[in-house]
């Protein structure tokens, strides 16, 4: 919490915010990351292209802001085969909650989905468990 600017982080939730409200408007998609990854496979035409072109505009975005001196220092303190198991099942989790922090914590939330806040409630609650499990109880 040393590197918490809450200004950028406003403008960063109010961005991520309008771009799921404009999408939602334009399209009546869901801004959820999973889903639309997901969809990519086996989709053709104009349905591969808009989840190809929104995929696309995330790594730009990403990479436009790190050229310009804006991306945080990011440090991984894992192992790759803890990065790439963890991957794995963030994956899972996915599946298994038919949707991501996106989709279901950003999007569903903001439609008062009943589903969506209890999802959110219990991945942010099993995500906090295991951050304690592994640096408390785990690391000794």
């Amino acid at each position: 919490m040393t590197n918490f600017t809450p200004l950028t982080a406003l403008a960063g939730g109010g961005l991520i915010g309008l771009s799921a409200a404009l999408l939602m408007l334009a399209s009546g998609r869901v801004a959820g990351i999973s889903g639309i990854v997901g969809g990519l496979i086996g989709a053709t035409g104009a349905e591969a292209a808009w989840r190809l072109a929104f995929i696309l505009g995330l790594v730009a975005g990403a990479g436009i802001l790190g050229l310009a001196g804006f991306a945080p220092a990011i440090e991984i303190d894992a192992s790759w085969p803890v990065v790439i198991v963890g991957g794995i099942l963030v994956g899972f989790g996915t599946r298994l909650g038919s949707g991501c922090t996106s989709g279901h914590g950003v999007c569903g939330i903001a439609r008062l989905s009943r589903r969506s806040i209890l999802a959110t409630l219990l991945f942010m609650a099993a995500g906090a468990i295991l951050v304690f499990l592994v640096r408390h109880l785990l690391a000794g």
